[in-house]
């Protein structure tokens, strides 16, 4: 039985053949700062984020969506696959995703990390053909799919055809970047000091970047800056627009200027089909909107945008046989194979 996984800034998901997903946990790792020593990975990490006592530290060790902190990584994968993969998975063959611009030595870190728990070999695939595989496209044919996977870490765009990228781009800022922005927003406006979580919740409930009819808000609660007391205020659209449409401006820009870059003839496929958003910060409310006003082309985002990475991971297990022994005209989605 081979598995799939995708590391990402936010979530760690991993797919069994004929199981589907099995784990989707935060990528949090509670930790001894002087022994090293693991407390908690995933879910339950991600409940002790800044309510850890001295000594001991929960964080993200991925960041932009590539590992930061290797080791760390490496013990959060081996334990969260010991707990969906049974003794009768030995030494399995594992296809992971990866952003697009990665670098040679960030590469090694995630086979490193994946290799961890005793695996045959490690096939990589980019985020984005992996989102389009996710979203049942047929990534082999020559006709042109421009797929905009906006993640925690990174928006990974790309023009695919012919089971390869044409042309790329990465953002290497999205949803984490714009919790930090919010936490930097309650603080100078409200006297208001709050955590990255009390940030992300605020963000899924009334970030925007286009105020829609209906009104809503969000009760942020935190410490006063002042006087060191509880203290809670009210948020809603109005708040996070201009918060927000920073760093979704960046992830418009850069699809503008990949449109730029797309061949003629793929562009003429990209208008009729449109742009197809998928990760979790796709459904952010506004972002398709804005998008297609900019580009002028139709936008949807996909209805399990948040889990298309790792249906494709998934469902590129096939491919691993004619990677390992290529047919005439056969393609193969993978990147490399480690």
């Amino acid at each position: 039985m081979d598995i799939a996984i995708d590391l990402g800034s936010d979530r760690t998901r991993v797919f069994l053949e004929n199981k589907g997903i099995v784990l989707d946990e935060a990528s949090v790792v509670t930790y001894d700062v002087d022994s090293g020593e693991i407390y908690a990975v995933g879910n339950d990490a991600y409940k002790m984020i800044g309510k850890t006592p001295a000594g001991i530290k929960a964080m993200h060790p991925l960041d932009s969506g590539v590992i930061s902190h290797s080791e760390l990584v490496e013990d959060m994968v081996s334990i969260l696959l010991k707990e969906v993969c049974t003794a009768k998975i030995v030494m399995p063959r594992v296809v992971a995703s990866i952003p697009c611009d990665v670098t040679e030595v960030e590469k090694r870190a995630v086979v490193n990390a994946v290799s961890s728990f005793g695996v045959r070999k490690v096939y990589l695939i980019e985020s984005p053909k992996a989102a389009a595989l996710g979203c049942g496209l047929d990534i082999s044919s020559p006709h042109g799919v421009l797929i905009a996977d906006i993640g925690s870490g990174t928006a990974d765009i790309a023009v695919i055809s012919l089971g390869g990228i044409s042309v790329s781009k990465s953002v290497k800022h999205a949803g984490c970047a714009i919790d930090e922005e919010i936490v930097k927003y309650i603080r100078k406006k409200y006297n208001l000091i709050i955590g990255t979580n009390m940030a992300e919740a605020c963000k899924k409930e009334v970030g925007c970047v286009k105020i829609p009819i209906e009104q809503k808000t969000f009760k942020v609660k935190g410490r006063d800056a002042v006087s060191g007391l509880p203290r809670f205020v009210e948020v809603g659209y109005s708040d996070m627009k201009p918060v927000v449409k920073e760093i979704a401006d960046d992830i418009v820009n850069a699809i503008k200027d990949l449109l730029e870059k797309t061949p003629p003839e793929l562009i003429g496929d990209i208008h009729s089909d449109g742009i197809i958003l998928t990760g979790g910060l796709a459904k952010l409310t506004g972002l398709a909107k804005m998008i297609s006003e900019t580009t002028k082309l139709k936008v949807r985002v996909h209805k399990e945008a948040s889990d298309c990475v790792i249906m494709g991971c998934g469902k590129a297990i096939k491919y691993i046989n004619d990677f390992e022994n290529p047919r005439k005209n056969s393609i193969s989605p993978f990147l490399e194979a480690y």
